[in-house]
């Protein structure tokens, strides 16, 4: 007999803080429109760390990951857990899928798929090129520079010819221990912001509007970043679907993150199905819709 129906998975920090910043309560309050969704349905339902080790994760049913917001710095720790604890549960998005999202080289496999993505290159651990020749082989005047596995903005720069030299020493450190890629830069996003689109069993909940600080393309309150309810069209609506409808297996949750390209034009910039924050707190109706994704995969 299982001890839980669904365990919600946070980071250490997140679980049970002393003194929460406002950014901890609101995570924590995230997860808490979750956890009151599914005891709604007359679940019983838990929420701890995903690397607890006092936790038994053969006690529950399902493992619903959700602000596990470390993974992408301690990702070899994190990779082990997932295989490990898949055995003892049903993880949820499935590891396939996880795995799969983790490396940012899925644009690649998207852009198959005829999504429109900004023109990205991908550099492999180990590449002796300095950031001023990849500029020149890649023809980019600017660019944004980060890691294939990242997160919040994890070593996420924006280059131009006038920073280029200063860059080289941090590049130079992160090529020779992981994969790296360059995106051209998209203008839009000083104004225009990114949009994100929360998607439960493929169906559009709602959209949210993530602008950066005033002269910042980064748009994560992390750094400054602010978030909007939005209204989105028919047609921003429809791209996004189109997102999500390529993901197979179909993910329980996802969110879609659009940008508007230097041509115009609509263009994924992330597509988040690990651990993506998702705005309950802006239409609750969402964590409802969760729930009752989650309830599906418990027999």
């Amino acid at each position: 007999m299982k001890k839980y129906d669904v365990v919600i998975l946070t980071k250490k920090e997140f679980f049970e803080p002393e003194n929460p910043d406002w950014y901890v309560k609101q995570a924590i309050n995230e997860d808490n429109f979750v956890k009151k969704a599914l005891e709604k349905k007359g679940l019983k339902v838990a929420r701890t760390y995903w690397d607890n080790p006092d936790f038994d994760f053969s006690e529950t049913k399902i493992t619903l990951l959700r602000t596990v917001w470390d993974y992408f710095h301690r990702f070899k720790e994190f990779s082990a857990w997932l295989k490990k604890t898949q055995t003892k549960t049903k993880i949820i998005n499935p590891p396939e899928l996880i795995f799969e999202n983790i490396d940012k080289h899925y644009l690649a496999g998207l852009e198959k798929k005829g999504i429109n993505i900004p023109k990205t290159y991908f550099i492999d651990k180990g590449d002796k090129r300095t950031l001023k020749q990849l500029h020149k082989d890649f023809n980019l005047n600017e660019s944004v520079l980060k890691p294939v596995i990242s997160g919040a903005g994890r070593h996420t720069y924006k280059l131009t010819a006038d920073n280029l030299n200063e860059h080289e020493e941090i590049y130079k450190k992160l090529i020779s221990e992981e994969d790296m890629m360059l995106q051209e830069f998209q203008h839009n996003i000083y104004e225009k912001g990114e949009l994100a689109f929360m998607f439960f069993e493929g169906k559009f909940s709602h959209a949210v509007l993530k602008k950066g600080k005033k002269g910042d393309f980064r748009v994560q309150d992390d750094f400054g970043g602010t978030v909007h309810t939005y209204d989105p069209s028919p047609e921003e609506i429809r791209f996004a679907e189109k997102v999500i409808a390529s993901v197979n297996p179909l993910p329980v949750y996802g969110r879609v993150d659009v940008i508007t390209d230097n041509n115009g034009k609509p263009a994924i910039g992330e597509l988040e199905l690990i651990e993506p924050e998702l705005w309950f707190r802006f239409y609750p109706p969402a964590a409802d819709m969760l729930a009752g994704a989650v309830i599906k995969k418990i027999n």
